[in-house]
């Protein structure tokens, strides 16, 4: 049988929460069934290939300095498809979906496109490109009801717009305390303090800096209280300087950049996020695989995940400082952590487990194709 051949299309394959998922999704797809290709643009962003590669995806970098240029590699990605006899396109954030745009109507090609930020958040030309071109594809998804929602009131668009929910790989994101004890001894932290993480690209959205602060507010309570952040990003001096002003410098460990977090979530007794926006983290959800407890605010697809005091404690975006509260109420309090440890697991193996998302996304690229016949 001849296999579907699927293009996905991204700017980077970096450290980011789209990217990450598509090698978690490529080993759990039928690939004898589908074979799965990758262009990417940004070549010094590439953390992802190797992992991609590892599971039988071929990857393809068309450099680009910026996203002008990018848009001007549509021809080559044409040629691409052609040569590669490409069946269907999935492209992943704005400029890799204003691209597959291009390809589609030279083509027509069935193309997908994965939404993974709410319409609002994004910058006007942003925001303006995207109502211009949107029906200019065959299918868009969002990634949480909230991001589906944002495309509709804002775009209003003719072509059909689904929820697709993000995964967490359920089977392979499981806690292993001797990689977590590991961890601790070489980041020199205490085996018996208590670690609250994030995992995070440094953008404005994430709050890394009001991360800080709340972290500062706990640590000042209880001094056994020890942080993990991993990640890197463009506000990263300015996030390590909030660091060194708070005194933390110690008490924080910043991991950088890493392609296997799942040690530094064994490490985490809670998992804390700030952030003022959100689609649907994957980071939150391999966090609650791997049995961390959740704090954290409602942002975006956040609170369609977390049910208040069932499923971890958040607050409102707005109300961010009452995160220290809300974990020092763990900290004090070891049987309800380990009841939100266990509530986070069940939670996600539950409703978001990969297993579902990649069933769920080959049956919707097969109608496509029969659709499009």
């Amino acid at each position: 049988m001849q296999k579907i051949k699927i293009l996905h299309i991204i700017k980077s394959l970096g450290r980011g929460g789209a990217e990450m998922l598509l090698p978690e999704t490529l080993k759990i797809h039928d690939t004898s069934k589908f074979e799965f290709h990758y262009i990417y643009f940004l070549p010094w962003k590439d953390q992802m290939v190797s992992s991609i590669e590892h599971a039988g995806g071929k990857v393809t970098c068309l450099s680009a300095k910026n996203n002008i240029k990018l848009l001007q590699q549509y021809s080559k990605v044409i040629e691409y498809c052609n040569i590669n006899n490409i069946d269907l396109i999935h492209s992943h954030l704005p400029w890799a979906g204003f691209l597959s745009r291009l390809v589609f109507k030279k083509t027509k090609i069935p193309t997908v496109y994965t939404e993974h930020n709410m319409q609002e958040r994004y910058h006007v030309i942003t925001k303006k490109i995207n109502h211009y071109t949107f029906n200019s594809q065959s299918l868009g998804l969002g990634v949480s009801e909230d991001v589906t929602n944002s495309i509709n009131h804002n775009i209003n668009p003719k072509i059909p717009v689904r929820t697709l929910l993000n995964g967490a790989n359920t089977e392979t994101f499981r806690r292993d305390l001797e990689l977590g004890n590991t961890i601790k001894r070489d980041l020199g932290i205490p085996k018996d303090a208590f670690v609250i993480g994030n995992v995070a690209v440094f953008r404005f959205q994430k709050r890394i800096v009001e991360w800080l602060q709340v972290l500062k507010k706990i640590i000042d309570v209880n001094s056994n209280v020890y942080g993990i952040i991993v990640g890197a990003g463009p506000l990263e001096e300015e996030i390590k300087e909030e660091s060194r002003k708070l005194n933390l410098e110690g008490r924080v460990k910043f991991a950088g950049l890493q392609t296997n977090v799942k040690p530094y979530f064994s490490a985490m007794d809670i998992f804390m996020m700030s952030s003022s926006f959100e689609g649907l983290p994957i980071a939150l959800l391999e966090a609650m695989s791997m049995e961390c407890a959740i704090v954290s605010t409602n942002a975006g697809g956040i609170k369609e995940v977390i049910s208040q005091d069932k499923d971890g404690l958040i607050c409102d975006i707005n109300e961010w400082e009452k995160l220290s509260d809300l974990c020092l109420l763990l900290i004090e309090n070891p049987m309800k952590l380990k009841k939100f440890k266990i509530a986070a697991r069940k939670r996600v193996v539950e409703g978001f487990s990969l297993n579902q998302m990649v069933k769920s996304l080959e049956s919707l690229y097969e109608e496509l194709l029969l659709d499009s016949k």
